[in-house]
This record gives structure tokens, C-alpha cells and sequence, in this order.
């Protein structure tokens, strides 16, 4: 699935299912877009709920692919490539140990909607490795955030840490204030109560059944131009 892109806008690090497995299917169908084969894809019936509200609630999440982010999007610093990217993604891989995510359940965080692992904080801590480990080594390639990008993040309101964070690391939601997540829905204030509570209710069982996720790869995302789609470029193995 390796590809030699030409720059991108901007790159991310995330966990993502492989294409094809089940966890991929499920959260892609949720989604109702293939981040892989860049393909929209139909979304779940659920009764009450119009198509137009559900394609509404998760325009957000759909744009970035079914995903936890590791390392949230950036802009590559002056003088680095995607080849240098990739070879830092992979290094980073090759550090880590593969492992099985907890079960997952649907919450509620602020205003939307995600996958969280149900878990004591030890069992998250490769989770948190992993994130760290992509935060920290991937950053000396970042361009430096832009004012206006740094103004927008701090109109949202963050505590002095998450502004200390946003500036050392390109966002605010790092390390100690990382918690992992897949999120299901843009913001729930898009469609009336009655909806929220249906999409909530919908959302529990459609990923009730799902199987253990394997946490085993590194996947590299893409955005190709300014608010386009992004695009799942690679997946880098864990420990290989």
C-alpha cells in the first residue's frame, strides 16, 4: 500500500484498523467513507435519525478517516520530505511492541461522540507510549504552527499546559493530556436531542460486537490540499 506521494498539505500519525479487517469495515461504513480505497461508502439506517442529519453529524470525523490519532496533523518543516517522514514513522514502528486494544465502548466527550478503550490506566499505557513516542520523535520535522493556526486553537479556551503543550509539541492535547479515541461524530449540537440520543443508542450497537483491535502498525495519513479528504498512504509495522 506504500506510495511515493508528492508533499502533501499536511501529514498525520494515526492507529488505524487494516483495511479490510472488520474494525476497519465497521468504522469506515460509520463513517460512510473509505479513507483507503477513497471511496464513500453507505451509512447504518437508523430509525428516526434522517440520512441527511447522520451525513451532517459526521462530516468532521469522515474528512480525517476512521482513526485514533497518535500524532494530530502538521505541516512538514522546510526542507523535509515525505521520504524522510516515512523513514521516521517507521523507525518509530520499529520501537514499539505490538499489542490488543482494550474492548472499546462508545462515549460521550464534550460535545461528540467516540470509541474509547475500556480500561485501567495500565492497560493504556502502551497506548500512551505510543502516542508519546510519535509526538515527541516527529516533531523536529514539523513547521512551526503558524499565529493564526496558534489564535484558533486558543479561541477554543485551553488551560496554561495545553497552551504550553500546543506550543512545544503543535497541539494542545499531548502526553498527559492525551486520551485516546476514535471519534464517531462531529458535534452533537448539529442535530436536535431526539437525534443525539438515537445516533448514541445506534452507535453502541452497531460496535458492540466488535472484535479486539490489534494496535500493531502505524498508519500515515495525508492530506493532499487544504481541506481535502485524508488519505491513509501507509501502514508501518510495530516491532518489525
Amino acid at each position: 500500500m506504500s506510495t511515493e506521494p508528492t508533499t502533501a498539505h499536511r501529514y498525520a500519525v494515526y492507529f488505524a484498523p487494516a483495511p479490510g479487517t472488520l474494525g476497519w469495515l465497521a468504522g469506515s461504513h460509520w463513517l460512510g467513507r473509505c479513507a483507503a480505497q477513497l471511496q464513500p461508502l453507505p451509512q447504518l439506517d437508523i430509525a428516526g435519525v434522517t440520512k441527511d442529519d447522520l451525513h451532517r453529524l459526521t462530516a468532521a470525523p469522515r474528512r480525517y478517516g476512521w482513526h485514533g490519532t497518535l500524532k494530530a496533523p502538521f505541516v512538514l518543516a522546510p526542507g523535509v520530505d515525505w521520504a524522510t517522514l516515512h523513514q521516521a514513522v517507521q523507525a518509530i514502528a520499529s520501537g514499539l511492541q505490538p499489542f490488543t486494544l482494550p474492548p472499546m465502548q462508545v462515549e460521550r466527550l464534550d460535545d461528540f461522540l467516540a470509541l474509547v478503550p475500556m480500561a485501567s490506566a495500565a492497560a493504556q499505557a502502551p497506548i500512551h507510549q505510543a502516542a508519546a513516542a510519535c509526538v515527541t520523535q516527529l516533531q523536529p520535522l514539523a513547521a512551526a504552527l503558524p499565529p493564526a493556526e496558534l489564535a484558533r486553537r486558543r479561541a477554543g479556551g485551553l488551560t496554561p499546559r495545553q497552551d504550553e503543550l500546543l506550543q512545544r509539541w503543535g497541539y494542545p492535547f499531548v502526553l498527559e493530556e492525551f486520551r485516546f479515541h476514535m471519534s464517531l461524530t462531529g458535534p452533537l449540537s448539529l442535530v436536535h436531542a431526539d437525534a443525539q440520543a438515537l445516533v448514541h443508542d445506534a452507535a453502541e450497537q452497531f460496535f458492540a460486537d466488535l472484535p479486539p483491535l490489534k494496535f500493531n502498525s502505524l498508519a500515515l495519513f495525508a492530506e493532499p490540499t487544504p481541506g481535502a479528504d485524508f488519505v491513509l498512504l501507509d501502514h508501518l509495522e510495530m516491532g518489525a
